[in-house]
């Protein structure tokens, strides 16, 4: 146990170091290392946080944990594991994600140094941005196998995390994907896709029906096969969607194989330009399956998932994870994949493989799936020790205001021309386009208006593109002092919004009415919008409120009657507002 480290630093930095408040983000395979380095080097007020629960995969490398942890909070073994090095420390154990709500700038003001030892890019973009706002330092790090990275970034210093474009990840054609898979990795990704056209958010792109837009398939053959069917713009079969299909059969195994691993094969096979030069694909029959043997690697200590199953084993899977699944979005709607949710692995798994065998692919076991889907690279319990000791000589650096000495620092598999594992790199300073550090953060944003709804502005490209978390600051009750219109929106932000953008561009912009207030109130939306004498204004609102609050938000405005003053017209709508767009058409 180590309780006295007096006299290892020079006088102004330990006292620096003693009366520092450093956050640590992550308590795994780096967190463990930097956290045990942290007490050691004389931190002595620490708050750790961390989401994650111990698995028993972890123990092989992040040594603060035992067997007895299993299942329980990363962040607070942690702490009381390192504890046991120097019981003098503070440390305050968070089992929460960092990317709450309530982990704000405020909460990272509070500290003195972030140091991260996260394994996710959208965590990271998130504590980079916290960083930024507060002005706090933080001392970025990450391993892959034998490589690692440790970085320094300081506001107007440094680049930040996101000045660089993070490298595109490798994509496949989606007519290899869903027409000729070649390698088991066409056939993970097809899994993938499959689970999110049945289970979770479902995108076009990600269709698993065979493509008859393919270029290769071009010519009478595969054309003839779907002649009679009515085909969309770019060629594609028009068909219902899969999850739609899926609910209208109750997400019964059977049919689902047949239709994914028999009638969709046999479609593949009529297009015969696709064949001529590789191995065509065999159906599958549910009620006559091909006997490929017993469970191969039974024999010796190898874990459940390293062992191969057989077809007739990835069958019983699939309809098991299938039937498991279903349930889940009953309960949770909209699913998102997880490697670690066993009924989304072995649903994957189960696909992947069948269709593998399918197509003669060799089929892998889950542990292989499991790495190849989650983009999983093994670690190495070295690299992670490295790399935390270099994220504390860093933090050292910075704490000695001394931000010229630091370095970005890259660790090799192999010794560079200088016989060098380590290689130290200056700084980069800011990148000037960023939109995140940026002075004046800038992002030009191409898009056709004509299809583009709000809602996919929003969740495509604020959300997943450009990684930001719309934050909208909105009255409950809104009024419009040039126009007075009134809007009560019940504190809903997106709504507010749309209302907004109605009023303003086509209303007040476009039309350049300045409406006159009477009042009117849609039932179950909370809102109440103000029309007076003017019928064009109503039904202006009308389509407003039909095309996208009714159609695209699946909102349902209730008027029961509106009545014209001064004009003696009452028109009753029974509960349709629809029809007194058909009336006044």
């Amino acid at each position: 146990m180590a309780t006295s480290i007096d006299g290892i630093l020079p006088g102004k930095l330990a006292s620096s170091v003693s009366n520092s408040k450093i956050l640590v983000v992550g308590a795994g395979g780096i967190g463990c290392e930097l956290l045990k380095n942290l007490v050691l080097t004389g931190f002595r007020t620490i708050v750790v946080i961390d989401l994650d629960t111990i698995d028993v995969s972890n123990l092989n490398r992040q040594f603060l944990f035992q067997r007895k942890h299993v299942g329980k909070s990363k962040a607070q073994v942690a702490k009381e594991s390192v504890l046991t090095f120097n019981p003098d420390v503070s440390i305050e154990a968070k089992h929460d994600s960092v990317m709450n709500p309530e982990y704000n700038r405020d909460f990272f003001k509070q500290f003195t140094l972030v140091l991260n030892a996260l394994d996710n890019r959208a965590a990271r973009n998130h504590v980079n941005r916290m960083c930024l706002a507060a002005d706090v330092p933080l001392v970025e790090s990450g391993s892959a196998g034998y490589l690692g990275q440790v970085t320094v970034i300081k506001k107007g210093l440094t680049e930040c995390y996101e000045c660089q474009p993070a490298p595109p990840q490798k994509s496949f054609p989606g007519c290899t994907i869903r027409n000729t898979p070649s390698e088991p990795i066409h056939c993970i990704v097809w899994g993938k896709h499959l689970f999110n056209q049945l289970f979770g958010e479902e995108d076009p792109d990600q269709d698993v029906s065979p493509d008859t837009a393919d270029p290769e398939a071009a010519g009478d053959a595969g054309q003839q096969a779907v002649d009679h069917i009515p085909t969309m713009d770019h060629g594609n079969v028009m068909r219902e969607s899969t999850r739609t299909w899926a609910q209208e059969c109750h997400f019964n195994a059977e049919k689902l194989f047949r239709k994914f691993f028999h009638e969709d094969i046999k479609y593949l096979l009529s297009m015969e330009k696709l064949w001529k030069k590789r191995r065509a694909p065999t159906p599958l029959d549910w009620n006559h399956l091909p006997d490929t043997g017993e469970l191969s690697n039974t024999k010796g200590n190898l874990l459940k998932d390293q062992r191969q199953w057989n077809l007739q084993n990835c069958v019983r899977v699939f309809a098991e994870s299938l039937a498991d699944l279903h349930l889940q979005s009953k309960d949770r709607g909209e699913l998102v994949w997880d490697k670690d949710d066993p009924a989304a692995m072995d649903f994957v798994a189960s696909t992947a493989n069948i269709r593998s065998h399918i197509f003669g692919i060799p089929m892998k076991t889950r542990f292989d799936i499991k790495s190849m889907a989650g983009n999983i690279i093994p670690a190495i319990a070295t690299t992670n020790a490295v790399i935390a000791g270099l994220i504390v000589i860093e933090a050292l650096k910075v704490l000695s205001n001394n931000m010229d000495k630091c370095k970005t620092v890259y660790m090799t598999r192999f010794p560079n021309f200088r016989k060098k594992l380590l290689v130290p790199c200056v700084l980069i300073p800011p990148n000037p386009n960023c939109y995140v550090c940026a002075d004046k953060p800038e992002v030009t944003i191409k898009l056709n208006t004509n299809s583009t709804t709000v809602r996919v502005l929003q969740d495509k490209i604020l959300k997943s593109a450009l990684g930001m978390i719309p934050f909208y600051t909105c009255p409950s009750y809104y009024t419009f002092l040039e126009s007075d219109i009134e809007v009560c929106f019940g504190n809903d932000p997106f709504l507010y919004l749309l209302v907004i953008l109605f009023l303003n561009q086509i209303l007040k912009s476009a039309l350049r009415m300045i409406p006159i207030p009477s009042c009117f109130t849609f039932l179950e939306s909370d809102i109440e919008v103000c029309f007076g004498n003017d019928p064009f204004l109503y039904l202006l609102v009308i389509l407003f409120l039909n095309q996208i609050l009714k159609s695209a938000l699946r909102m349902i405005p209730i008027p029961s009657c509106y009545t014209f003053l001064e004009s003696d017209i009452e028109v009753c709508f029974e509960n349709d507002p629809y029809t007194f767009l058909l009336y006044f058409s």
